[in-house]
């Protein structure tokens, strides 16, 4: 069992090196090509400086997670808060959902601007 822990937090490694080179060369790749052209002359950028953007990009902009900006855990806090309201719903009586669906079913419009069901 030890083992095939190993062999798997190797292969993990493994991905995550590729992952960074592959990323470092993209972004080496694509500044030495735009930044000279688009700058008249601008700076060129070794693969070292590729990866320091990259981290820059990560700590301004938080990317590369799973989930986006809050790590995968907006989706449980949103699914929290779907939960809570289901209960609360499914505990009304049908005066009180036909209330509810008058007064929030306006709110609920696609980005086209067409209605939809809540």
């Amino acid at each position: 069992m030890k083992k095939y822990f190993i062999l798997k937090g190797l292969k993990i490694l493994a991905c995550v090196i590729l992952a960074g080179l592959a990323l470092g060369s993209a972004v080496m790749f694509l500044w030495n090509w735009l930044i000279p052209t688009i700058f008249s002359g601008g700076p060129q950028i070794n693969f070292v400086q590729a990866l320091g953007i990259l981290v820059l990009s990560k700590i301004l902009f938080g990317g590369f997670k799973k989930g986006g900006h809050c790590g995968g855990h907006c989706g449980q806090r949103g699914q929290h808060w779907r939960n809570k309201l289901e209960e609360k719903i499914s505990n009304m009586t049908p005066e009180e959902k036909e209330k509810f669906k008058q007064k929030f079913g306006n709110r609920c419009k696609s980005w086209m601007g067409d209605e939809k069901e809540c």
